[in-house]
């Protein structure tokens, strides 16, 4: 991801802004994100949200684009989504296949990345990102991804007081 990418990545966050400011809700941003995130890099073939549910201790599926995935719910601490709420960070795995306990969405991702969606120690979800090349995930793309988590983060906490 270069400058591009970022200020594809700040024109993002301005519109999501500008959607709070029209009164839309989590359900619209979330989707908003997931679909322009996905178009943005050829290199992403499945971009997609996840919300915790604490109740359950679980990664509940929201909104994706991409191959359907039977990974619809993920216990915390269970494969690189799982692990990475659990570690309470962001997770690059650049080789999915050295990972002992990787939930493959599709056999031909070589590459994910987990940003989490949170303000301070809360943690609302993640947007995950699947590449089918290997290594395919940049310190740029974790920065990039981060500030629409960070918009989003906003929103979900707004709406939970």
């Amino acid at each position: 991801m270069d400058s591009d990418h970022m200020q594809e990545a700040g024109k993002l966050v301005k519109d999501l802004q500008d959607m709070r400011d029209e009164g839309h809700l989590s359900d619209a941003l979330l989707r908003y994100a997931v679909r322009t995130i996905e178009r943005s890099d050829d290199r992403y073939s499945w971009v997609g949200v996840y919300l915790v549910n604490d109740a359950e201790q679980e990664l509940w599926l929201h909104n994706y684009v991409g191959e359907p995935t039977e990974h619809a719910k993920i216990p915390v601490g269970t494969g690189v989504c799982g692990r990475a709420v659990e570690q309470k960070q962001n997770l690059n795995i650049p080789d999915v296949s050295v990972e002992e306990d990787y939930l493959a969405c599709s056999l031909d991702v070589e590459s994910e990345l987990v940003v989490l969606i949170r303000a301070g120690d809360e943690i609302f979800g993640q947007i995950d990102l699947d590449s089918e090349e290997k290594a395919a995930f940049k310190e740029e793309d974790e920065v990039a991804v981060q500030m629409v988590a960070d918009k989003l983060a906003e929103q979900l906490m707004a709406e939970r007081r």
